[in-house]
């Protein structure tokens, strides 16, 4: 299939694009004749009431380049500026890059102190050792990963801080996956569809496979698909018909640059003013919007969700997921501590870092920092590179910091609240058709021998719209023999300020309502893990308070998925911002090292962490 390799060819042939507009062209003028219609349930009790309809509107299509004009992009070096603009999403060759590090090596040898030992933090660590700086980071936590964590309780039970899927179009993160080694065996590739689990058992699929790619393999899995009526299908072809989707096909810049346009509306407002329907959005859009960034389609970004939209139907391996074997701890993190490692990379854990030590100009403004102050000692460096998440940066930044926009503007971002729930049955929760397999744990059921399925699961019925089994989709690690299934899901804002008992008692019931079979099962075993605050909230009108990697203050830079990048805040926008992160630093080196050797000012201070 087309769909299990990198294409650095065409985006398509011309035949298959216009097929493609020629189906949406036959789609879209019926659906303005059909009332939209939604397939409900009768269990959508844990679904939060919406109202019956939302604003149509009519949205003026924008025609002009709508890359950040901020002069965020301005001054970046060449390394950095690939990653960004349209042609970066399609960019396969970026794997190269990241698979074959910076390509350069500095003359001048800095110090350099990383903040934050996540996906951003190390991956920017790799890059600039190779680059023959001396890098150092220190991590708050007793283990390293960020957002992407994991490790074990006292018993040997691994436990993540969310669900893991990695896309096909994660183009830099395979890349910096291949340069450890860890790549070809520690990723599993799952079937071509995305699959919707419906109260009391029903299933319905978007199955992308089929020999002709994208976009016709796209166009052909929303018309079969039994989770949307006819009605729901017609309407949705009327909005998708009409949207820069089909401008992409042809002319993919101007797409995107509407795309980028649309950061100030929601989903819903987009959608509706298409002429979608509310039902297309409570069984698919929503599940989909939970999993992208835990916010139903009436508060998140509409550009958010037609970025996703856009890379499924230019590129058909975008859509193909894999997960890992394991733990992200074993099979993401492990081979990159090693790489570092092998690069005199020190990464110190539960070294939180309290103050930026930094020097001020006669107004008050930062000009340079000195350091960073780990419990009482100081670390002086030559550099210093932020890569925590949104909640870590507020907490670090001195108040000067303030009077600089790129800095203020990080205080408009908002993040989402999340609790990872995992519960171990003793049976297999997703077997619906064989009951006597489904109690079956007796033997031998390892490397992806257990019955269930084998993919990432959404629900548009449940409080945790995406989740696994992971004794059956990764169970290098998660496959306990003699004991039945393991599953993972995240509960948004909905379900996150109730107790743990109650949250774990909310998972398993509607665990049952999905898969009616289950309720013969018991749970032998849970474990909740709440984040107060997780992702950026991707709501209309965040994207422009991003900052850059390359700040204000010459010598001080960030990472982390919330910066800009043209990704979302994924394993993906962290890799990529940790790759932007150091290629400006490399950059920049010479003017940097000029920088160490400057006089301190008589100015200078130990600034207290907000």
């Amino acid at each position: 299939f087309p769909s299990r390799r990198f294409d650095d060819g065409p985006r398509h042939t011309v035949p298959m694009k216009l097929a493609a507009i020629a189906c949406l062209a036959a789609a879209a003028p019926a659906a303005a004749f059909v009332p939209a219609t939604s397939r409900t349930s009768g269990l959508r009790a844990v679904r939060r009431a919406r109202p019956a309809s939302a604003p149509r509107m009519v949205i003026a299509e924008p025609e002009k380049e709508t890359v950040r004009t901020d002069g965020i992009t301005e001054g970046l070096s060449d390394g950095a500026q690939q990653q960004l603009g349209n042609d970066a999403f399609l960019n396969t060759k970026l794997m190269d890059r990241a698979i074959n590090g910076p390509g350069k090596k500095n003359k001048e040898k800095l110090k350099i102190g990383i903040v934050g030992a996540g996906l951003a933090g190390m991956i920017a660590a790799m890059d600039l050792a190779d680059a023959g700086h001396d890098v150092e980071i220190f991590e708050s936590r007793k283990f390293v990963g960020g957002k992407v964590s994991s490790w074990q309780d006292k018993d040997g039970n691994h436990i993540e801080m969310g669900l893991h899927v990695f896309f096909g179009c994660y183009y830099n993160l395979f890349g910096i996956m291949k340069r450890t080694g860890s790549f070809d065996d520690h990723l599993r590739l799952k079937e071509h569809t995305h699959t919707f689990v419906n109260a009391g058992g029903g299933i319905g699929e978007l199955d992308f496979r089929f020999p002709i790619g994208a976009p016709v393999s796209g166009l052909r899995s929303f018309a079969l698909t039994e989770q949307l009526g006819v009605g729901d299908k017609l309407a949705n072809a009327l909005a998708l018909g009409t949207s820069p989707i089909v401008r992409a096909l042809v002319d993919f810049d101007g797409g995107m640059n509407m795309v980028r346009e649309l950061d100030d509306m929601t989903f819903t407002e987009w959608f509706m003013g298409k002429g979608g329907s509310r039902g297309s959005i409570d069984r698919m859009w929503d599940p989909i919007a939970y999993a992208l960034g835990f916010l139903d389609c009436d508060h998140i970004s509409a550009r958010c969700m037609l970025t996703i939209f856009m890379l499924f139907a230019i590129r058909t391996e975008a859509s193909v997921l894999r997960m890992l074997e394991g733990s992200p701890q074993t099979f993401l993190h492990d081979p990159i501590i090693k790489y570092l490692d092998d690069r005199n990379v020190k990464i110190n854990l539960n070294a939180p870092c309290r103050e930026l030590i930094h020097e001020t100009d006669s107004e008050g403004k930062p000009t340079r920092v000195r350091g960073i102050k780990v419990g009482t000692k100081v670390h002086e460096f030559d550099v210093v590179v932020a890569a925590v998440d949104v909640p870590g940066i507020k907490k670090l930044l001195p108040e000067s910091f303030r009077k600089y926009k790129d800095f203020d503007n990080i205080y408009n971002l908002e993040c989402v609240p999340i609790a990872t729930v995992m519960a171990r049955f003793d049976g297999w929760v997703t077997e619906m058709n064989d009951d006597k397999g489904m109690m079956n744990t007796a033997g031998d059921l390892s490397n992806g021998k257990a019955p269930g399925i084998d993919n990432l699961l959404y629900s548009a019925d449940a409080e945790f719209s995406c989740f696994a089994d992971l004794a059956v989709v990764s169970p290098g690690e998660y496959y306990k023999e003699g004991e039945g299934s393991l599953i993972q899901g995240v509960f948004d804002s909905r379900a996150y300020d109730r107790s743990t008992d109650q949250i774990v008692e909310d998972f398993i019931e509607q665990i049952h309502m999905l898969f009616p079979s289950s309720k013969k099962l018991k749970c032998t075993w849970s474990s909740v893990v709440k984040l107060g605050q997780s992702l950026y909230k991707e709501k209309p009108g965040q994207d422009k308070y991003r900052p850059g990697q390359a700040t204000s203050v010459e010598n001080f830079f960030l990472a982390g998925s919330y910066t800009y990048q043209d990704y979302l805040d994924s394993m993906e926008g962290a890799t990529r911002s940790g790759l932007m992160v150091a290629d400006e630093i490399i950059a920049r080196a010479p003017r940097l090292a000029e920088i160490a050797k400057e006089p301190s000012t008589a100015c200078e201070e130990s600034a207290a962490a907000n």
